[in-house]
């Protein structure tokens, strides 16, 4: 009875077609044609670089890899292929940055003036803070990032929200890098940049420090622009049950993925570091 159906709805088919069901079976066994072919071989590498890149990159950075692997494609067919096979990109909510700059302390010009196009390494770096929640309150996080290349080359995170949080962050950045004397050092007018502590080490490795206008997020976008990578692509896609699970996440996300992993635009789709290793060795 199911053949008899199945062969039915066959007639039926070949009917509203107007094709013979010679013809109809005579296609069936047809190899799939080389355009056909060509898409099956570019939506296994396209599912390859999503989930290799946690499924965080678009149709930009997928283009990105398969152009470095020779195959150079539009990213509308990227985009029409990534929709064939259901793959989305993990991305949720909008990131808000916050800053307590209602603070009576010292404030330092804005030296950088948004020149974010560094040609030298540990020229100039941002900084900033950013919030995170677990179900043990919150955890927070400080960056430091080189404009050269975009690396996170310091961080540090607490519980606190304190001096010592943005100077252990430059001092990692400091220990890994040592930079020369004359380095600029750009945040945003936060309480804990103006603190003396953090000042003094500015002050005891001669680093000029630079500080967005009042309520300007645009003067540090890199820093800001960083924060909502990692939320978007890290942060909102877990539910920290601890401060240390959050730490381990990441830790994780900045130094494996971000710095050595992730394509940079501002890199030539670059990782941070490997961008690096590129400059050094041209």
């Amino acid at each position: 009875m199911k053949l008899h159906s199945a062969q039915f709805t066959v007639s039926a088919m070949c009917r509203a077609l107007e094709v013979s069901r010679s013809g109809y079976y005579e296609w069936l066994k047809r190899p799939p044609s080389p355009h056909a072919q060509a898409d099956q071989v570019l939506s296994e590498r396209i599912m390859h670089h999503c989930e290799a890149n946690r499924h965080v990159y678009g149709t930009r950075r997928l283009k990105a890899c398969l152009a470095q692997e020779g195959q150079h494609v539009s990213r509308r067919r990227i985009g029409r292929l990534m929709a064939e096979q259901a793959l989305q990109v993990k991305t949720r909510r909008k990131f808000k940055p916050t800053t307590d700059s209602s603070h009576g302390q010292t404030v330092a010009p804005n030296v950088l003036q948004r020149q974010f196009d560094i040609d030298q390494p540990d020229t100039a770096y941002v900084g900033d803070i950013t919030y995170i929640w677990t179900a043990e309150g919150w955890l927070y996080l400080a960056v430091v990032i080189d404009l050269f290349s975009r690396a996170v080359v310091g961080w540090a995170m607490n519980r606190w929200l304190k001096a010592e949080l943005v100077t252990n962050a430059l001092q990692m950045a400091l220990d890994q890098r040592q930079p020369r004397p004359g380095l600029i050092m750009h945040t945003d007018r936060g309480s804990q940049y103006a603190a003396d502590r953090y000042l003094q080490l500015l002050h005891h490795y001669e680093i000029v420090p630079s500080m967005s206008r009042k309520g300007n997020c645009w003067d540090n976008a890199v820093a800001e622009s960083f924060f909502h990578t990692l939320k978007t692509e890290c942060v909102y896609l877990e539910t920290f049950a601890t401060r240390e699970q959050a730490q381990d996440v990441i830790f994780e996300y900045i130094e494996v993925f971000y710095n050595r992993q992730r394509r940079h635009s501002a890199n030539g789709h670059l990782a941070p570091v490997l961008y690096e290793q590129s400059q050094k060795a041209a």
